[in-house]
């Protein structure tokens, strides 16, 4: 499973293994909302926003599974995921909530983590394997 790893450039190695805690992080709040709240965990969002940020107690697990076993589909689920989930947080600062990047510190740490995974990802996708 980690045999990827010694045959690897050090930076995709260190990208993937910190994409996937931080993913394993995202998970463990998503299983935590679901746990506590239910598929309702944020009543003034949207059922189907709280279905999808629900989805991600799972999505987050599989990307994280997948770079850490040096899958391009780990990457490739990393960008959709992160890019969706941008997407959808942004939509309800602004959208619902009527609130600001500034006034969001958990936007602005998505952002951060977007930006990231965006931009490592065409040095890090060629050298793992389909």
């Amino acid at each position: 499973m980690i045999a990827w790893m010694y045959r690897t450039p050090l930076r995709a190695v260190a990208v993937c293994v910190a994409a996937a805690g931080l993913f394993l992080v995202g998970a463990v709040v998503h299983v935590t909302d679901l746990l506590h709240h239910g598929l309702q965990a944020y009543d003034w969002a949207p059922k189907w926003l709280n279905l999808y940020w629900s989805s991600l107690a799972l999505l987050d697990l599989l990307a994280a599974a997948f770079l850490i076993s040096g899958k391009r589909r780990g990457i490739d689920l990393a960008c959709v995921i992160m890019a969706t989930d941008l997407a959808a947080n942004w939509y309800a600062a602004y959208g619902i909530q009527h609130s600001s990047l500034a006034a969001q510190p958990g936007l602005q740490r998505l952002l951060a983590f977007a930006l990231f995974i965006l931009l490592t990802t065409p040095f890090v996708r060629r050298h793992l394997t389909s």
